[in-house]
């Protein structure tokens, strides 16, 4: 049975698209197949792993409002171990859409619950809000991931997005754990970054993962070339970063081959 990573943030800009594409990769690159789920209308992971979303015929929008079988929906990617169910701009209206839908939060888990035995992760990306998509990956998940950039904003938000966890927990989805809180865009030489990791450590202390990731051109220009960063350069330190995050959550699991 696989395990469901919800990566979710209501802050944009924080890294969310970015990890699931790098962390989906590296989890790939040491033999775990995986699926990156795209459930963000902007669409970055599906473009990310270099899909056009204009192309896309049937997206997360398709399993959630038509219920199509999600197999038919799952794209394998151009690396071994890592496929993709795409995004599409229409999952902007699913939220209107589904307002009068019976049970409409358990969409998104009915959908992957048919393919969860099938991967050993399964990681959603999911848009910079708090709307009935996101709750939808959260009550579909496992655990999720909170991705939170080193600057000054860091924690503005936090509290909304964990009470919302909690609310998940009490109604939703009583197995919903969080993974950890995911340092992100961490520059060295900045005295206010290195406040944030010390904030961020006092606050949550295990919650935290020991893997920070770093400010790295090479994850920011990846993207532009349809790839994650591992594809693009091995040894960078953004690649290296993402490689030490698949690790720690694979022991932190228990998972080894």
């Amino acid at each position: 049975m696989g395990k469901i990573i919800a990566i979710a943030n209501q802050k944009g800009g924080v890294g969310k698209t970015t990890t699931a594409i790098n962390l989906g990769a590296s989890l790939a690159a040491l033999e775990y197949k995986t699926l990156v789920v795209d459930a963000d209308p902007q669409a970055n992971s599906t473009s990310g792993l270099g899909m056009n979303p204009k192309e896309v015929r049937k997206s997360i929008y398709d399993c959630m409002i038509n219920q199509t079988n999600v197999k038919e929906v799952i794209v394998p990617s151009s690396f071994d171990y890592l496929d993709i169910i795409p995004s599409h701009i229409d999952l902007v209206g699913a939220e209107i859409e589904m307002i009068n839908i019976k049970n409409r939060e358990e969409r998104m888990r009915e959908a992957l619950g048919t393919v969860k035995n099938e991967y050993d992760f399964i990681l959603v990306d999911c848009s910079p809000s708090l709307g009935l998509v996101t709750v939808n990956a959260l009550t579909a998940s496992d655990s999720v991931i909170v991705p939170v950039q080193c600057e000054y904003f860091a924690l503005e938000g936090l509290g909304k997005l964990l009470n919302t966890i909690k609310i998940i927990q009490s109604r939703l989805n009583t197995e919903l754990e969080i993974e950890g809180i995911l340092l992100t865009m961490y520059d060295a030489r900045l005295r206010l970054a290195n406040q944030v990791v010390e904030e961020v450590n006092t606050h949550f202390k295990d919650l935290v993962f020991k893997t920070i990731i770093p400010r790295n051109i090479r994850l920011s220009e990846s993207p532009s070339f349809g790839l994650p960063a591992i594809a693009h350069d091995a040894e960078s330190k953004g690649t290296q970063s993402y490689l030490n995050l698949a690790q720690e959550i694979l022991d932190k699991n228990g998972i080894a081959k």
